[in-house]
């Protein structure tokens, strides 16, 4: 069974909770807030009520109105204030592969090949000759990033699948 498919729940819940918090729950909060301001303020204050004789009108000003300011607020967040840098820094604290390598190519192919490359560059430099058996072990690791290079997928179906991973 696959990684994705034991996690099904939690990516499910992930899921489901960006769809929630990035498009329902931001669009039916504007819309709350417009028609509870609008029916609850403006409704009941005549000098408010001639100056948006109507819900349209108030909608209006306030999505031309408010839009540009919330751009300005988020570009203020994440270019001029400190606030982005703190919630950078806390998620790389907790992001578990900050200090460890991610799961796919990375472990499978780009890090063995710079050990790999680093291990060859000191027999190079003792002078000494690299055996058959570390030759094999950079062509396969080649192999792989030609595969990658070309749009492969290095899942386990697809190790199993293609041997032009495993040639020498």
């Amino acid at each position: 069974m696959s990684r994705e498919r034991k996690n099904l729940p939690f990516r499910s819940w992930f899921y489901f909770r960006t769809g929630w918090a990035t498009y329902f729950a931001f669009i039916f909060a504007a819309i709350n807030t417009l028609v509870v301001t609008y029916y609850l303020a403006i409704e009941k204050a005549p000098n408010l009520k001639e100056i948006f004789p109507s819900f349209t009108y108030y909608a209006i000003f306030m999505i031309v109105i408010g839009v540009p300011i919330l751009i300005l607020s988020g570009y203020i967040h994440f270019k001029k204030s400190g606030a982005y840098r703190s919630e950078a820094n806390i998620a790389a604290e907790s992001n578990p592969y900050y200090y460890k390598l991610p799961p796919g190519y990375t472990i499978d192919v780009l890090f063995p090949l710079y050990l790999k490359m680093s291990q060859m560059m000191i027999k190079i430099v003792s002078k000494e000759t690299a055996s058959k058996e570390e030759i094999e072990e950079l062509v396969k690791l080649q192999n792989k990033l030609e595969f990658l290079i070309k749009g492969g997928n290095l899942n386990e179906k697809t190790i199993k699948k293609n041997d032009v991973l495993n040639k020498s």
